[in-house]
């Protein structure tokens, strides 16, 4: 197997390099991330200027890893037509911070999940708490487990996990609604600066990603990448 690991959080991410190790076991892994952190640019591409890709040094003779100057959409996107190199499975991740909800538009982590489907590669996208990324690393024999045990992969070929701290168990979910709201602090001279807090969901059912997580949970949550509604769809073409 051909494994092919990205994230938002650039290649100073501290979970990178354990991550990859962990997937070795699998098959051959290639890393490739953006140069900068690119939180929250979802699936946007650089198709306007040219951006810098660089073999860097790793800590893991096996592994080769490049960085792009650009999102993480395009790191999976030059990987797959820029490298030329093809791939069984892209593992988008460990995110530092929760994908949860609405969230999953705006994640690049999500984003580079999403390109990867554009190519009908099967992928999966990981996040954690902010603080959580040991106890993910320890996570993920259970959920390869998981996945395994129940054919996930072969039911659908994309996945959004959410990792918490001190998790009880694992949880089928779909995706939630927002889950936070966004403040926007003036900074002076017409500028602003965007934070978040999180809000109640309104909800208990932990078959809901946001709700599932938070009370301890890892969400696994199938996704896909066509946004047709079909119901409607169908409901409508005889307008043909």
């Amino acid at each position: 197997m051909k494994i092919l690991i990205t994230n938002d959080d650039s290649i100073s991410s501290e979970v990178l390099l354990p991550l990859a190790k962990w997937a070795k076991q699998f098959g051959e892994v290639t890393v490739v991330v953006p140069k900068f952190e690119q939180s929250g640019k979802s699936h946007c591409i650089e198709i306007h200027k040219p951006f810098e890709v660089k073999q860097v040094p790793f800590d893991d003779e096996d592994i080769k890893a490049y960085t792009v100057d650009s999102s993480p959409a395009d790191c999976v996107r030059f990987a797959l037509e820029g490298m030329k190199c093809s791939f069984d499975l892209v593992i988008s991740g460990i995110n530092r911070g929760l994908n949860l909800g609405i969230d999953v538009l705006y994640s690049g982590t999500l984003g580079a999940m999403f390109e990867a489907a554009t190519f009908g590669i099967p992928a999966v996208a990981l996040s954690t708490k902010t603080d959580g990324f040991g106890e993910a690393i320890e996570a993920l024999d259970e959920i390869k487990d998981f996945f395994i045990n129940h054919k996930l992969m072969e039911k659908n070929s994309l996945y959004n996990i959410n990792i918490p701290l001190c998790h009880k168990g694992i949880r089928i979910t779909r995706m939630g609604e927002r889950y936070f709201e966004d403040e926007f602090i003036p900074q002076g001279k017409d500028m602003y600066f965007s934070t978040y807090k999180e809000i109640p969901t309104g909800s208990d059912d932990d078959g809901i990603d946001t709700n599932a997580t938070l009370a301890g949970y890892i969400s696994v949550t199938p996704l896909i990448l066509n946004r047709t509604n079909m119901s409607v769809f169908e409901e409508l073409k005889k307008l043909n």
